[in-house]
């Protein structure tokens, strides 16, 4: 609840800042479509349709089916609540109309996933109600607001995050003495979902690829669910893995090196691949500060891969994490079509991003490391503490 309450006042400060009057969340039973705006300023369902209201000038208006209304006033985070039986366009309407709104920010983004929680139906009963009121032609996208939302951090929610952080890194740690030959990708993600379990938490995504866990040359690649593919004894194994600790959430990935018999080092070819992801972090983190525009951090690390004599990796650097693992906004991502604007934004104080550079070590697996940093006044800080060498079993 503390957490919701600062960002429901940091919303206030964001629509100013923006010069967005109003910020309306048009929703029906949430619960069954949930829109990414309910977990960071409102924190519950409704089932008949509800307009969720927040002003520049800190107005907090709900306006909700009256079986709803019980339920958000002893929640007590919206201080005026209007009731409705039949249906909620004529009170909506009214409520709208006399805040005269100059520009009033809805649920939508063509570019941002945790902005665009209004579906087309909800937008085109939104516009059947204010219809000739003249507020359609002022609607923007509520984009803005939930990007700075999300990605200015507190302090509560950096130390959650911390928190999930850690807990991470302790099960990874744990996790180093089962891998060995003739142990599946399978087994391994369960005995990291038992350790979970026994703390009492959940993983950060989805538990049918959270952890996921790739093992040698030709697995089935990032974004897919463990395998029954066996650890062989020069493989290269690399782990996806995060949890959430008081609803924030970690992401970080982390490569070792399965030893052949008579070994006592990685071969050069893999020791060199890991040093080049590294490396390419490093240089990330120092061109991610303040100020900074999201493709060229990406940049920074990707030409360096590619100067090294590897190949393009098919995806973004790094994307933003809180409530989410991936928690919208701009991300640090190549200007490709398939991030359509989000690459062009600038890094701000407060944001946590993760930065996961990849390359291909031939016959041996992939090279990739996934660190989590918070960028302040005067650059980055690692969140995690950063893997410097392989890790040898």
């Amino acid at each position: 609840m503390l957490v919701m309450e600062e960002k429901i006042a940091q919303a206030a400060a964001v629509m100013r800042e923006l010069d967005i009057d109003l910020w309306l969340t048009f929703v029906r039973e949430s619960a069954t479509l949930p829109d990414p705006a309910i977990d960071l300023v409102v924190g519950q369902h409704c089932t008949w349709q509800t307009a969720w209201i927040l002003g520049a000038q800190g107005e907090r208006l709900a306006v909700a089916g009256s079986l709803d209304v019980a339920a958000i006033k002893d929640r007590g985070l919206f201080t005026t609540i209007v009731p409705y039986v039949e249906g909620i366009g004529g009170v909506l309407r009214e409520q709208l109309v006399k805040m005269n709104p100059r520009r009033m920010a809805i649920n939508f983004s063509r570019d941002s996933v945790m902005a665009d929680g209004l579906s087309h139906g909800m937008y085109l009963h939104l516009c059947d109600i204010l219809a000739d009121t003249g507020l359609v032609e002022r609607f923007v996208s509520s984009e803005g607001i939930m990007a700075a939302l999300r990605g200015r951090k507190t302090a509560a929610e950096v130390a959650a995050m911390q928190a999930a952080i850690d807990v991470t890194l302790e099960i990874y740690a744990a996790i180093t003495e089962h891998i060995r030959p003739g142990v599946s990708e399978q087994a391994l993600a369960a005995m990291i979902l038992a350790e979970v379990q026994r703390r009492g938490l959940e993983t950060a995504w989805d538990e049918a690829h959270c952890p996921a866990v790739f093992t040698g040359p030709e697995h089935a690649g990032a974004h897919f669910r463990p395998t029954e593919r066996l650890v062989e004894a020069g493989h290269v194994v690399n782990m996806d893995f995060g949890v959430k600790v008081d609803g924030y959430c970690s992401d970080l990935q982390r490569t070792w090196y399965v030893r052949r018999p008579g070994e006592t080092c990685a071969p050069a070819e893999v020791e060199r691949g890991f040093t080049v992801i590294r490396d390419a972090i490093r240089k990330a983190a120092a061109a991610l500060r303040p100020g900074a525009v999201a493709w060229e951090v990406d940049q920074a690390a990707r030409a360096y891969i590619m100067e090294a004599g590897y190949p393009d990796f098919p995806h973004g650097l790094g994307h933003q994490v809180g409530r989410s693992a991936h928690d919208g906004g701009i991300g640090l991502f190549p200007r490709w079509e398939r991030y359509g604007q989000l690459p062009y934004g600038k890094v701000e104080v407060g944001q946590v991003f993760t930065i996961e550079p990849r390359l291909p070590i031939e016959g041996y697996g992939v090279a990739t490391v996934e660190e989590m940093v918070w960028v302040t006044e005067d650059g980055c800080h690692f969140l995690s503490s950063p893997q410097e060498s392989l890790l040898l079993v």
